[in-house]
């Protein structure tokens, strides 16, 4: 196939998942963002990629960068899918866990590592 050919067969396939539409609902969604399926929703009258992406989501947390790797699509394409889903009830988003440091020998620690990090 070539180059342009396989270009534009991207751009159909993120027109075909999205309905047309490539700009998400909802602002705030960056590739960390942490999505939660809610088992209760139906999934039956879900076009193909929002029922895979509710599949992928239901056993437990995905992020929508791994979501987005697991359908091959590009981030922005899957920011449109779960921004819909979000609206219908079928996810829920969080914000990544990101731990802060408590301990006053978090700046010792890190410097050990890389210590140990320059030694290999």
């Amino acid at each position: 196939m070539s180059h342009s050919r396989h270009r534009r067969a991207g751009m159909v396939r993120s027109h075909t998942a999205t309905g047309g539409d490539l700009t998400p609902a909802r602002q705030g969604l960056d590739a960390a963002t942490l999505l939660l399926a809610d088992a209760g929703q139906p999934v039956t009258g879900l076009a193909a990629q929002p029922r895979r992406v509710m599949e992928l989501c239901l056993p437990g947390v995905l992020s929508v960068s791994e979501v987005a790797a697991h359908l091959h699509l590009p981030g922005p394409v899957v920011r449109v899918i779960v921004s819909r889903l979000l609206d219908s009830g079928h996810l829920s988003a969080r914000a990544p866990f990101v731990p802060t440091a408590s301990s006053p020998h978090s700046a010792e620690v890190l410097r050990k590592v890389l210590v140990a990090l320059e030694k290999l």
